[in-house]
């Protein structure tokens, strides 16, 4: 079940599931129903990754597109849809799919650029990260997957990159979209990255790479 969005007039947008400002306590205000945030969080995402054409965006070589173009083609979507809901989904997203910049330094970020941080099926080449990673990472999967992944290696299939966990329990999350019981294999990332494979840090628990070969894979 999708967490509703409040808003705290002092401090911004947070998640139902917390129940109040995370700074000053404030029960706050109702902006987005649940049903609300996760249609609109599912359409940006699309629309950042899969789909910016049918929509009417344009995204650069990086993947960033105008924030107010993305306003706009969210209200040509939904006639309820204003630019503070879409500001409160890419602020609260619990997975950290989206980020923001301004485009120089006199602009607000309000007036500048947007992407999704990762899962692009579009062609776009994302920058790399300074972030640490973790030694070992985590994939979720399901078990009829297994023999598979174990002979081949994880591959992107209809991404561009293969998605990693940062833990356990978001690995088996993931799984579950595809098995009620799915299979968490653990990645040696410290391996690959001494083999000189790339891993980069996408989103708040989020890794992606071009591929996790079978030999840094156990169950």
């Amino acid at each position: 079940m999708t967490e509703s969005i409040r808003i705290c007039e002092d401090h911004g947008a947070f998640s139902a599931d917390h129940g109040h400002c995370l700074v000053c306590d404030s029960r706050g205000r109702q902006v987005l129903s649940g049903d609300q945030r996760r249609r609109l969080s599912k359409f940006v995402s699309g629309a950042l990754r899969h789909f910016p054409d049918d929509v009417g965006l344009e995204l650069d070589d990086h993947g960033w597109t105008g924030y107010a173009d993305l306003v706009a083609a969210v209200e040509r979507k939904y006639d309820w849809a204003r630019p503070r809901h879409v500001d409160a989904v890419i602020a609260t997203d619990p997975k950290g799919r989206f980020e923001r910049a301004a485009t120089g330094s006199n602009e607000a970020v309000d007036d500048g650029r947007v992407r999704a941080s990762y899962g692009h099926s579009v062609d776009v080449s994302l920058e790399s990260t300074d972030a640490p990673v973790p030694d070992e990472l985590y994939h979720g999967t399901a078990p009829e997957a297994l023999r598979s992944i174990l002979e081949e290696g994880v591959q992107p299939v209809s991404r561009q990159h293969v998605h990693l966990s940062g833990n356990l329990e978001e690995a088996r999350r993931v799984g579950r979209r595809h098995a009620s019981e799915p299979v968490v294999l653990v990645v040696d990332a410290a391996a690959m990255l001494a083999d000189g494979h790339r891993i980069a840090k996408r989103g708040r628990e989020t890794y992606t790479t071009d591929e996790v070969p079978p030999t840094y894979l156990s169950r």
